[in-house]
This record gives C-alpha cells, sequence and structure tokens, in this order.
C-alpha cells in the first residue's frame, strides 16, 4: 500500500493507494495555521487513521509547495509558511520511526500523471501547474529529474521568450525580478494584462467567460495568453523535447489551450514539425496527493 498525503495551505489531504493504484480510502482536513508541530501531529494522525482503517502500513510520500533545501534539509518557499526553514522530512521520520519521500507539489503533479494518467507510457513528461503560481516537473522513464538544486522545471521564473516591445522589462516578480514567465501566465498575471488592457478588474474566470461571449477585448487578452503561453512552452520543447506536456491548476480547465497553444508553439520550436502533445490531466486536482504516494515506485 502507498499513502499519498497533499500538504497544503488550507488543506491536508491523505489517500490510500493499492498496488494497482486503485484508490482505497480518503481522507481531507484543514491545515493547521501557524503552528508547526500541529500541522506535524494532523499528518502523523492522517497516517495512523490510513492505516488502522485498511490494517495495513505503507510507505509514506508528502507533496507540499516549496522543496528540500539540499544544502541544509530544511523546507524552503512553502506557502504554509510556518513549515519554512524546518527540518519537515527529519521530523517526521523522527516520530513515525520509519522513511518518507518529500517533493514539490508540481514534481507529485508530474510523476501522477506520467504514472496513470495523461501520459502514462510517455518517456520524457512536462508537468505543469498554472494557476495562482506557475511551476513544473519533469518525469524521465516513470522516474523524477529533481537536480541538485532541486529546482528541476522551474520554467516560471526564467523570462518570457520572444518579448515583444511592450512585455519588457515585464511584471516585477516576488522572486525579486522582472518579466517571470509566472508573472504572464498565472491566473493573477490574466487578471493583471486584462486590467491593463482596459481598466478593468476582472477575475480570470469571468475573462474566459466574456472572450466565449465574443466580448473583443477580453479575447485580444486570451490572444496574449495564449501566445505568451505557446513561446514559453516551445522554450521548453527545445531544450527537454517532451513527449507530453500536461497542463494542471486553475487555467488547465480553459478548453481553448489545448487547440490554440500547439496551433503556435511551431513557430519558435526548433523543428520542422512538432510531436509533443499538450494534454489535459487526467487526475485534475487528485494529482497531487496521487502523486505523492507514488514517490514510493
Amino acid at each position: 500500500m502507498r499513502i499519498g498525503i497533499d500538504l497544503g495551505g488550507t488543506k491536508i489531504e491523505v489517500i490510500a493507494l493499492d498496488s494497482s493504484g486503485s484508490e482505497l480510502l480518503r481522507q481531507r482536513v484543514a491545515t493547521p495555521v501557524s503552528e508547526y508541530q500541529q500541522v506535524l501531529k494532523t499528518i502523523v494522525d492522517l497516517i495512523d487513521f490510513v492505516e488502522h482503517k485498511t490494517g495495513q502500513q505503507g510507505s509514506i510520500g508528502i507533496g507540499t509547495p516549496g522543496a528540500i533545501s539540499p544544502a541544509t534539509g530544511l523546507l524552503r518557499n512553502s506557502n504554509s509558511v510556518c513549515l519554512n526553514d524546518q527540518p519537515v522530512k527529519q521530523d517526521i521520520e523522527k516520530i513515525l520511526g520509519r522513511e518518507i519521500r518529500i517533493a514539490n507539489d508540481a514534481n507529485c503533479f508530474a510523476l501522477s500523471e506520467a504514472t496513470d494518467g495523461a501520459a502514462q507510457g510517455a518517456a520524457t513528461v512536462f508537468g505543469v501547474i498554472v494557476g495562482t503560481g506557475t511551476g513544473a516537473g519533469i518525469v524521465i522513464n516513470g522516474k523524477l529529474l529533481t537536480g541538485p538544486n532541486a529546482i528541476a522545471g522551474e520554467w516560471g521564473h526564467n523570462p518570457l521568450p520572444w518579448p515583444a516591445d511592450d512585455e519588457m522589462p515585464g511584471p516585477d516578480c516576488y522572486c525579486g525580478k522582472q518579466g517571470c514567465i509566472e508573472t504572464f501566465l498565472s491566473g493573477p498575471g490574466v487578471a493583471a494584462d486584462y486590467l491593463k488592457q482596459t481598466g478593468q478588474q476582472l477575475s480570470t474566470q469571468q475573462i474566459v467567460e466574456r472572450a466565449e461571449n465574443n466580448d473583443a477585448q477580453a479575447e485580444m487578452v486570451m490572444q496574449h495568453y495564449e501566445n505568451r503561453m505557446a513561446r514559453s512552452l516551445a522554450h521548453v520543447i527545445n531544450i527537454l523535447d517532451p513527449d507530453v506536456v500536461v497542463l494542471g491548476g486553475g487555467m488547465s480547465n480553459i478548453q481553448r489551450l489545448y487547440k490554440n497553444v500547439p496551433a503556435q508553439w511551431g513557430r519558435y520550436v526548433f523543428s520542422d514539425k512538432v510531436f509533443t502533445k499538450l494534454l489535459p490531466p487526467v487526475f485534475g486536482d487528485s494529482s497531487g496527493v496521487r502523486g505523492a504516494a507514488w514517490l514510493w515506485d
């Protein structure tokens, strides 16, 4: 049995999978706010609950925003800020008395979709989460690529490729730079572009709905977005040459992207034809917790 935990800012979810990937049990609870020891206790309690209910002991994988620093062994860049600069992995292992595995939530998403999701059977998979932020994970021959700095797949904090004059230097990014892909492709990036073009503040969903109803300004913003995503993914294709790109996060629900982005990325890919597929996720919001379980192969 494999146990996966998705450690989010507002909820902690646990899943148990059997050897074939079938779901045995799932439970979700609220994340304790600003209390590190309470977060640890909640995680351990969920593991105890699953193992008691199933009568089995399972391997344990945890997905979290942020990543374990290879230099310090401490968690960094988590939106559950009480976890930052804490030895999360070591502390949980000490309580449980056994080894666990931890990975970034985007890595877990990519692993889930590569294992038994949209990209099952693909040799090289780029799994993208595009929502409030922009991240990704890379899976090659069924194995996560992490890298010595634990940042493989962090395409969101590279500059937007082939920028137009009005895209430079680009919006400020929380990472301290300007013009990062995340500032253009995240949900807030779409809303900011609409505000810039029209002076109106709308949600991403409202902008998409207006475009569907033939609103010219909303349609222009969506076309900007699709071209920027095409350029950004073409840059990845030129380096990684993945078989499949799987979109996740809130922006993955915009169906027009799966037709319009591949229709444009060939202009930027260094090849006479692009065989890479752009696909929606099979497991959607559940990919993170499932991918955490699959950290043990």
